[in-house]
């Protein structure tokens, strides 16, 4: 038993020897049930929402105020017409309209019941079902507290209309993300092994001495998978609006254009992951954790951006899905041009020029 003892005492020595055995074992389960803690929750906070109350009174600021102090909405904009509000859930910087009828107090004061009319982005389906449903509760409450006051009993008209998925169709979410997450996963994926397979099979001093510049072989690397994970996008443009009924309100054109500068980030994401990887296993241990957890968390694919916590939000801004997501649900589902998603497009090519650059600098210090 004691050499049986000293065996288990050494394999523990190598484990506590080696950092990374080390970072698996404990690093990773920590950094997995913070994520999923935090990010995975069905509680509203600070939904940014728009009021439009053209004749304001004591209970339509009573209920405003209300819903700001509930801690689930914030009030971002005080709106001069109903007409702005599709504009603005186009912008993608709210996520509810209020509307008031006209004279609400003096119909609540003379005949008991007033109206309300709620427009709720539904693009992102269990987003917008959860915003109604906070929304009409805290309604409903403040309607109660009202009506101990008073004889007469009062009642409200809730209206809830779904802007963009009437129905609360999943695939809406769905097909913007996985198209994503694909686009991101097997992409990067592909390219990050190209390099490290170079190392492997010895191949890369016939590489280091060729005429070819460091970005010409990095190309030459890349072009192949562009045509082919091009291919993968158009693919899933075409079953997402044939199969599921997710509209193209939008210009093909733009789509087939912003795909391909993802394609692109990808691609180089995927390249700098090879040039920093020694072997092909860890260049796709390091494409699968450090793209997956973050593409499926982070990125607003599944849980709303808005409900993390600061930090993660912070985050979540260097995170290349959550701004293609935002650009395919505008054009497919809302029906934008490029208007409103300069921004997006914009992170996308810094984001591709500074891996490309990266890619370049890590690449010319091997050669060296």
């Amino acid at each position: 038993m004691r050499k049986f003892y000293a065996f288990v005492r050494k394999e523990f020595y190598h484990i506590f020897r080696d950092k990374r055995t080390l970072i698996i074992l404990f690093g990773i389960p920590i950094v997995q049930i913070l994520l999923f803690g935090y990010v995975i929750t069905n509680d509203l906070k600070d939904v940014k929402i728009a009021i439009y109350d053209p004749t304001p009174s004591e209970f339509s600021q009573n209920l405003v105020h209300k819903l700001e102090s509930s801690g689930y909405f914030i009030v971002e904009k005080i709106l001069n017409s109903p007409n702005e509000a599709e504009n603005l859930f186009k912008k993608g910087n709210i996520r509810e309209v209020i509307l008031f009828e006209a004279g609400i107090n003096e119909n609540l004061e003379k005949y008991g019941i007033g109206h309300i009319q709620l427009l709720i982005d539904a693009s992102d389906p269990n987003m917008g079902n959860l915003v109604n449903q906070y929304t009409q509760g805290v309604i409903r409450t403040y309607q109660r507290q009202i009506a101990k006051d008073r004889t007469m009993k009062l009642g409200v008209n809730i209206e809830s209309r779904m802007m963009f998925n009437p129905d609360l169709d999943s695939v809406f979410m769905f097909v913007p993300g996985i198209m994503a997450m694909i686009l991101m996963l097997i992409s990067a994926m592909m390219t990050s092994i190209s390099i490290a397979r170079e190392k492997e099979m010895g191949t890369m001093e016939v590489l280091l001495v060729s005429p070819l510049q460091p970005f010409q072989i990095i190309l030459g690397k890349v072009t192949p998978y562009v045509f082919l994970s091009f291919v993968n996008a158009l693919t899933i443009i075409i079953l997402g609006n044939m199969v599921f009924g997710v509209p193209l309100k939008g210009s093909l054109i733009l789509l087939l254009g912003e795909s391909f500068l993802f394609i692109l980030l990808a691609l180089s994401l995927g390249i700098f992951i090879s040039i920093i990887s020694k072997t092909q296993q860890v260049a796709m241990s390091i494409s699968l954790f450090a793209l997956m957890l973050p593409t499926v968390l982070l990125s607003g694919f599944i849980f709303p951006i808005e409900n993390m916590p600061k930090i993660l939000q912070v985050i979540s801004l260097f995170m290349p899905p959550r701004w293609f997501i935002i650009i395919v649900k505008n054009i497919m589902i809302k029906g934008t041009g490029l208007l409103y998603v300069w921004k997006e497009t914009l992170i996308i090519i810094a984001m591709i020029i500074f891996f490309i650059i990266m890619s370049v600098k890590k690449f010319k210090m091997r050669l060296e």
